[in-house]
């Protein structure tokens, strides 16, 4: 499966500069979906799970998604293998709204409820996550909408609580938020003709220190995705998408000392859709790690899954 999705993606990434006769794929010419869209719980990944950018059919939007990830982590320092399951769910509010011709605000709100199934019981915990804030501006424009850049800078409101027991477990990220504010630069290019259209995407956080002297290690993520259109009339647009998602970790950090065992990467494979009918868009896409190396091997990506559903403004 690892293999399929690898070999989609490769092939939708190249096929991107193919020609075509048919009709204009309709992908729009803006992104919407920042970093930090879906978990806001950050370091070594399990728990952040930030779906990079997106490409919906309604680049304006308000609107609801559900986010879902899974790991293997281990138990305690005593146990060799990977035996405890750590499942994280989100429920996101969204929208982002132009405020000029190349400016727009987005905006997320999310919902956490987490858990963890230890030998002593299952632990969950849920509430409100931490706050985004992003402006959007679009740097670049063919007059024939063949390319396309755009930029961003964000602020995260750490509106989420954050456990500073929790951090002493084997994935600290097991949080509602960080406690800190967090600052987000993004950078998305789109090429786009006919029928198929490839996103390039890359982001950067700084994470700072919270009140309890507690520093996540900063992110950055970069993917690759293609689209390819499989339907469009005046009512309905349906279209397929393959790519490829990683991340990387830096270390956490406490009252200023590197904890061990905090860094690390991974990498998916990703396939979804994305649909609209009039005001609406659907979309959902599932994610599997190709490569994943987590908290020095204590933790291991399993999977994601999201689904999407927007309102266009």
């Amino acid at each position: 499966m690892k293999k399929i999705f690898l070999i989609i993606s490769l092939i939708l990434l190249n096929l991107a500069q193919a020609k075509t006769i048919s009709d204009s794929l309709y992908i729009p010419t803006d992104f919407h979906a920042m970093v930090f869209d879906d978990c806001d719980a950050c370091g070594c990944a399990a728990g952040n799970g930030s779906s990079g950018f997106e490409s919906l059919l309604n680049p304006q939007f308000i609107g609801i998604k559900y986010f879902a990830q899974h790991y293997k982590a281990k138990e305690n320092l005593f146990v060799k293998d990977l035996t405890q399951d750590q499942y994280f769910n989100t429920i996101q509010l969204w929208g982002k709204i132009p405020l000029t011709k190349k400016l727009s605000v987005y905006a997320s709100l999310p919902f956490h409820f987490h858990e963890k199934k230890t030998m002593q019981g299952d632990i969950k915990i849920n509430g409100i996550g931490d706050l985004n804030l992003m402006g959007i501006y679009q740097l670049l424009n063919s007059k024939d909408n063949i390319h396309q850049l755009n930029g961003g800078v964000g602020v995260k409101v750490p509106l989420g609580k954050f456990d500073e027991k929790g951090v002493s477990g084997v994935n600290p990220s097991f949080q509602l938020g960080t406690g800190s504010w967090d600052y987000q630069m993004v950078l998305n290019y789109k090429f786009q003709k006919n029928k198929l259209a490839v996103l390039l995407n890359t982001d950067y956080t700084l994470k700072t220190e919270n009140k309890k002297y507690y520093r996540f290690g900063n992110q950055w993520n970069y993917a690759a995705t293609g689209f390819y259109q499989i339907l469009s009339n005046e009512k309905v647009n349906f279209s397929g998408k393959a790519g490829l998602q990683g991340e990387v970790y830096d270390r956490n950090k406490q009252f200023d000392e590197v904890l061990p065992n905090t860094a690390g990467s991974a990498l998916y494979g990703k396939l979804g859709f994305e649909a609209s009918y009039k005001k609406f868009s659907l979309g959902s896409e599932i994610m599997l790690p190709t490569y994943s190396n987590l908290a020095g091997g204590d933790i291991e990506a399993k999977s994601r899954f999201s689904i999407f559903l927007n309102f266009g403004i």
